[in-house]
């Protein structure tokens, strides 16, 4: 079993990099305290997390509206592509028009962002999505539920008006597409025969993202 998401510290990088990961020491053994207890500051949209529909629609769902069950999934897809371009599409649809089975319940894509994470070109320039993925993942992958990657969101800073037409697409009420988003894919390839994943969200009410540790089971 290995880890697919990130430790959550003060270095965590946001879209845009514009919140902070705080956490205080409310009460502190090391002052004279009898324990430590510790606040946190944080938006819901920091580390690896998941946005819900409820992020860009007011009716939108949220963790209230899944069972326990949705979050294992079964027949993981790994996809890996060499991204010139900040937008993915073409490069990304044509890997998954060679694949016949139809069976998968989430698709995990590596583009090697996770690799450059501690630079500021990871948040700056970061890879986003063409909203026309998600029809293609709709029309022909109707098992999947989730996608997942290691970008810092599926809107790339550098173009904000098609990353919401993005977020749009993908967390439509009628049909979404969860956004497993900042995760950490540095253990994870093509070759890597990943047998499960198991995303595990705080459970927040009423909330339009969810802090998550993604756990998955490869061969022994």
């Amino acid at each position: 079993m290995i880890y697919l998401s990130y430790i959550l510290n003060h270095l965590t990088p946001t879209y845009g990099n514009r919140n902070r990961f705080g956490q205080v020491k409310k009460s502190s053994i090391s002052r004279g305290d009898i324990a430590n207890d510790t606040v946190i500051n944080t938006t819901v949209h920091v580390g690896t997390h998941i946005d819900m529909p409820y992020h860009f629609y007011q009716d939108g769902q949220t963790i209230e509206d899944y069972e326990a069950g949705f979050w294992f999934f079964e027949t993981p897809l790994i996809i890996e592509i060499q991204q010139d371009e900040l937008i993915i599409n073409e490069k990304l649809t044509n890997k998954l028009k060679l694949i016949d089975d139809h069976s998968y319940d989430i698709i995990i894509i590596k583009t090697g962002s996770c690799m450059k994470r501690d630079s500021d070109e990871y948040w700056k320039e970061n890879y986003g999505f063409h909203p026309d993925v998600y029809d293609f993942i709709a029309n022909k992958f109707k098992k999947i539920r989730i996608i997942g990657f290691d970008s810092i969101s599926v809107s790339s800073l550098q173009n904000r008006s098609l990353g919401r037409k993005a977020h749009l697409r993908f967390l439509n009420p009628k049909h979404p597409i969860l956004l497993l988003e900042d995760m950490d894919l540095r253990e994870v390839s093509e070759a890597v025969s990943l047998k499960q994943v198991i995303v595990s969200p705080l459970r927040i009410e009423q909330c339009d993202g969810l802090p998550c540790t993604v756990f998955g089971r490869v061969d022994d």
